[in-house]
């Protein structure tokens, strides 16, 4: 297993901002992660159910649908790898599924990242055991690839993540133990990571398709999920589509 930081994006500039050391020093904290949901300042959280009982939020780091007000035990999806947009900025964007992090401080989640430095774009893919730091898999990814994924706690805080790269032809599967998980909430999400200092700029992607989303076994539309736009201030940064026979929906990137 791969203990390579994730932060192989990271210009030299955001290095000083940061404080961090030089990519592969293994032993040094990630100089980002991707983080329970922050509720926008702008926005709310759990407004009323909307048609077809799903519910609208705003957040200021989380794109997707959330599943709440059961226990979660499983969660899986499938999504193709966007494509990033570069400029000359550096920015981030990461597409997952998980359990937790929607009103609870963990996350128990696997994905696949796209990230710009210096005008070219960085993808990779990981898993991550939020509070504890994100961990690359040292998979070939592309944009374009078809990917998916499954989280699942089997008891006594024993979670199995597994994600694959169809396309590119690998399968990581990890099993970790977070004991007194809150098991709270199901997510597929497109995000926007978050440094020490807060979130951290959106690359743009594009679009984002998920498919197969489900929970505890079910479309996860049967939990009357939160569509979450992101937003930060006035500026919407990510649209969620409607949901497609209660798996299926699209997160559009609109700005950094």
């Amino acid at each position: 297993m791969s203990t390579t930081r994730r932060v192989t994006a990271l210009s030299a500039t955001l290095f000083a901002v940061l404080g961090s050391a030089a990519p592969g020093v293994a032993a040094a904290a990630p100089a980002f992660v991707n983080a329970p949901m922050q509720v926008s300042a702008a926005g709310s959280h759990h407004m009323l159910a909307q048609g077809g009982g799903i519910r609208n939020s705003t957040s200021s780091n989380w794109s997707g649908y959330a599943a709440t007000g059961a226990k979660f035990t499983s969660v899986s999806a499938s999504w193709v790898q966007p494509t990033g947009h570069c400029t000359s900025a550096t920015t981030y964007s990461s597409f997952w599924i998980g359990l937790d992090g929607d009103g609870s401080n963990s996350v128990e989640q696997t994905g696949s990242e796209v990230d710009c430095s210096g005008g070219s774009p960085q993808y990779y893919a990981w898993y991550e055991m939020y509070p504890a730091y994100p961990v690359n898999f040292p998979g070939k990814v592309r944009p374009g690839d078809h990917f998916t994924s499954s989280v699942t706690e089997s008891g006594s805080g024993s979670f199995t993540l597994k994600l694959s790269d169809t396309t590119q032809g690998w399968s990581k599967t990890v099993t970790k133990t977070l004991r007194n998980a809150a098991l709270a909430s199901a997510e597929v999400i497109a995000e926007a990571p978050s440094s020490s200092s807060g979130v951290l700029p959106l690359t743009n992607f594009g679009t984002a398709s998920f498919t197969s989303a489900t929970a505890n076994g079910q479309p996860i539309g049967n939990f009357s999920p939160d569509n979450i736009t992101m937003a930060s201030g006035s500026t919407t940064k990510a649209t969620t589509s409607g949901l497609s026979g209660g798996n299926a929906f699209s997160v559009t990137w609109k700005h950094s």
